[in-house]
C-alpha cells in the first residue's frame, strides 16, 4: 500500500503532466486532478505547494538536470521522467522538512510505477548526483531531527 504522501506525489506528477501537455491554467488542473485531496486541507496543501513551486522554479530545475545528462538531449528524456525529477529537486531545495532520502525514494517508486523499466535506476542516478552536487555547495538546507545526513550514500541500485 503507497503511503499517503506517495498518493499525493502522484496526483503532483499527474497534474504537472497534464499541464506539461496541454498548456492549460494549472489552477484548473489542480481543481480536477487534485481535489480529491481537499478532504485533508494540509495534504491538498502540501500538493499545491509542491506543484507551485516546481512551476515557479522550473527553468531552475532544469538547468540542474541537464547538467546531470550531458550525454542526452534534455528533449529526448522521457516527459514523465523531467516532471519526477523536477518535483525531487524541488523538494530537495526547497522543502527542509522532508529527508533528502525520502524524496529520491519516493521519486524512485514513482518513476517504476509511472515511467520505463529502466527508469528508477536513472532517476536513482540523476537524483544522487544532484544530492552529492548539493551538498558539496552548500545548497542543502534540511532542519530538524533526522533530515540532516551527514554522509552521501546510494539510496537504491
Amino acid at each position: 500500500m503507497a503511503s499517503k504522501r506517495r498518493v499525493v506525489r502522484e496526483k503532483v506528477l499527474q497534474a504537472l503532466y497534464a499541464h506539461e501537455i496541454s498548456r492549460d491554467p494549472i489552477e484548473p488542473i489542480i481543481d480536477y486532478v487534485v481535489s480529491e485531496l481537499k478532504k485533508d486541507p494540509a495534504t491538498f496543501e502540501f500538493a499545491r505547494k509542491l506543484i507551485t513551486k516546481v512551476l515557479e522554479t522550473e527553468e531552475e530545475l532544469d538547468t540542474i538536470i541537464r547538467g546531470r545528462v550531458a550525454n542526452w538531449e534534455f528533449s529526448r528524456l522521457a516527459l514523465i521522467d523531467r516532471v519526477i525529477l523536477r518535483m525531487c529537486i524541488c523538494e530537495l531545495l526547497y522543502f527542509e522538512d522532508i529527508p533528502p532520502k525520502v524524496s529520491i525514494n519516493e521519486a524512485i517508486e514513482i518513476a517504476r510505477r509511472f515511467s520505463t523499466e529502466k527508469s528508477d535506476k536513472f532517476v536513482n542516478g540523476v537524483l544522487e548526483s544532484v544530492l552529492d552536487d548539493l551538498r558539496a555547495n552548500g545548497k542543502l538546507h534540511k532542519s530538524g531531527r533526522g533530515l540532516v545526513e551527514t554522509s552521501s550514500r546510494k539510496t537504491r541500485s
